[in-house]
């Protein structure tokens, strides 16, 4: 696909209101996501192919279960699709991890998007007490990354 191809997708997506198209051409793929009025995301990428998941340099605790009491509280949600990180760079500390008091502002892992690295900070002071994804998994627009129970 080329610019213009692209163009006329996002124009077709503004202008017909839907939320989301995705169209796959041989190896290529384009998913326009419309987000908050006048936002729109272009993600272009190669169509899946079937590959072992990246090792994951040290195994974190992911809650997946049912929350417990505990871990009730307020969802961190991903704002943009895009690859999670836990910290700035690898081999660096974690921004946070289970257990850790945080508060309004504070940075909490990084979410990049189209070679963009966004910040995700916490909205609520209170303490991590889950955590739903992996270091380098990619995340959807509205998944839950963390869970803050309040003070």
């Amino acid at each position: 696909m080329n610019i213009p191809e692209i163009k006329e997708l996002i124009q077709a997506v503004v202008e017909s209101g839907v939320a989301e198209l995705e169209v796959q051409r041989g190896d290529n793929r384009v998913r326009v996501v419309r987000g908050f009025p006048q936002q729109q995301e272009v993600i272009i990428a190669p169509a899946p192919q079937a590959a072992a998941p990246a090792p994951v340099a040290h195994p974190v605790p992911i809650a997946t279960a049912a929350p417990t009491a505990e871990e009730t509280g307020t969802p961190v949600k991903s704002p943009i699709v895009g690859t999670f990180y836990e910290s700035a760079s690898p081999g660096s500390a974690p921004f946070v991890n289970i257990g850790d008091a945080v508060k309004p502002g504070q940075v909490l892992c990084i979410v990049e998007s189209m070679k963009l690295m966004n910040e995700i900070e916490s909205e609520v002071s209170g303490t991590i007490v889950a955590r739903h994804v992996q270091n380098g998994q990619p995340v959807e627009y509205g998944a839950a990354l963390f869970t803050v129970r309040p003070n």
